[in-house]
């Protein structure tokens, strides 16, 4: 069912300004505000596709779409990749025909949330503990779709002053953190472990890691050179820098909803 309050949205595709469109008729609250930005992202599936399907509160809603336009025959053989175990059981319990990476190396377009967006696309994710299967699935992609609200826009990567997390894995994380800290010192960062487990238990990923969020006062410069000087430190699996991976950036908005395209985007 088409949502009463989706505004008109403007394409950008070869231009770097961004036209608000008509405001909307009512002051949207942020869970609507994504829930529009995810329904303009599932514009962009067609039937026969090989669907990366993301995780989190913004990807839910994109998700339940999928669900319903298949039930509504409006879309057809459907393959669903899910980036976590939650997504799997929302995906199943919707009748998403699903499968992997094993048995589709290439995938035609992923739909998924992000934490932060910067003027040129990066992304930080992971703020929900699934960034190494998003990772994995959304760099498998054709075209890769991000659905966000407005406030996920920044200046640069960290300057929401929220984590930046790194998977890492269990054994002697401390060690882990604070060479992390130390590769990290010069931009203010702090590193601590993420917590969320019973009895203030660390919290553990699907892929049975932890997770040190890096909390960052400075903009990092070259983020391809901080990337590697995270992986190279034994111990991290992965990092919740999405560098130069997004293809479209949806962002919705009290104006409207924007598309941003690579190579031609400005906040």
């Amino acid at each position: 069912m088409a949502l009463a309050y989706d505004p008109l949205f403007i394409t950008s595709d070869k231009s770097s300004m961004d036209v608000p469109s008509t405001p909307p008729p009512m002051v949207l609250t942020q869970d609507e505000l994504k829930r529009i930005a995810a329904y303009k992202a599932v514009d962009f599936v067609e039937s026969g596709m090989v669907l990366g399907l993301g995780t989190g509160s913004t990807a839910k809603h994109a998700v339940a779409r999928i669900g319903e336009l298949l039930r509504q025959g409006k879309l057809s053989n459907i393959v669903g990749i899910p980036t976590s175990k939650k997504t799997q059981e929302q995906a199943l319990s919707l009748g998403i025909p699903l499968s992997d990476l094993d048995a589709h190396p290439v995938i035609d377009l992923s739909i998924d949330g992000a934490d932060e967006v910067d003027p040129h696309l990066n992304l930080v994710k992971g703020r929900g503990g699934s960034l190494l299967r998003e990772k994995m699935i959304e760099g498998a992609s054709k075209k890769f779709v991000v659905i966000v609200d407005e406030t996920k826009m920044v200046k640069h990567i960290g300057g929401s002053k929220l984590a930046l997390p790194v998977e890492v894995v269990p054994f002697c994380w401390k060690f882990t953190a604070e060479k992390l800290r130390e590769v990290m010192e010069g931009y203010g960062c702090e590193a601590k472990l993420r917590l969320g487990g019973e009895e203030g238990k660390a919290f553990v990923t699907d892929n049975g890691n932890y997770i040190v969020d890096m909390y960052l006062e400075k903009d990092m410069g070259d983020l391809g050179a901080v990337s590697d000087a995270i992986l190279r430190l034994p111990g991290v699996v992965e990092h919740g820098m999405f560098l130069d991976m997004a293809s479209t950036v949806i962002v919705a908005g009290e104006l409207g909803v924007k598309i941003k395209n690579k190579h031609s985007s400005c906040c």
